[in-house]
């Protein structure tokens, strides 16, 4: 008689792969904002200036935010106080030319003629520059560089005479 013999096949449990080294998690960035500018010291201001684009030249009402006393506790409660003065800019980017919202109700005086790109006169990368100087009897000697430090938010510096002076913050 014969006798059937059953073979079994043994299966074996995939053996798990070595777990895949984890990387450190990059540093999370705090957003750039408004906020985060007013909180910034001018070397930090002047360094997120040389480390961004040009950006394209903007256009619309941009809201300004002035921005002096970098580094100190008085930044964010004198801006309020500035934007008495000064409340930002309308930029026709067509016609490259702007005129700045001024005094408690934002009239639209003191013309400035963009320039699309030119040298900065802080890290001679290119960058926008607002000039005053053919268009502004009370403005003359300014001139301003922006740059887009985030999306829709531009980082200015002023500059009188050729000495650099402030900072200012555009948002459209």
């Amino acid at each position: 008689m014969a006798t059937a013999t059953s073979t079994t096949t043994r299966k074996t449990a995939a053996k798990p792969k070595a777990a895949a080294a984890k990387k450190p998690a990059a540093p999370k960035q705090t957003p750039i904002t408004v906020d985060a500018l007013l909180d910034m010291g001018q070397d930090e201001l002047d360094a997120l200036f040389k480390a961004s684009p040009k950006g394209e030249v903007p256009s619309g009402e941009g809201n300004g935010t002035v921005i002096v006393a970098t580094g100190t506790p008085i930044t964010s409660l004198l801006a309020p106080i500035l934007r008495l003065g000064w409340q930002g800019k309308v930029i026709d980017g067509k016609q490259l030319t702007l005129k700045n919202k001024i005094l408690p109700f934002g009239i639209p005086l003191i013309a400035a003629k963009i320039v699309k790109t030119d040298a900065s006169r802080l890290d001679g990368k290119p960058t926008t520059v607002l000039d005053y100087s053919k268009t502004s009897l009370v403005a003359r000697a300014i001139r301003d560089e922006i740059r887009e430090v985030a999306p829709g938010l531009y980082l200015g510096v002023v500059y009188i005479y050729g000495r650099k002076t402030i900072n200012f913050a555009l948002e459209f």
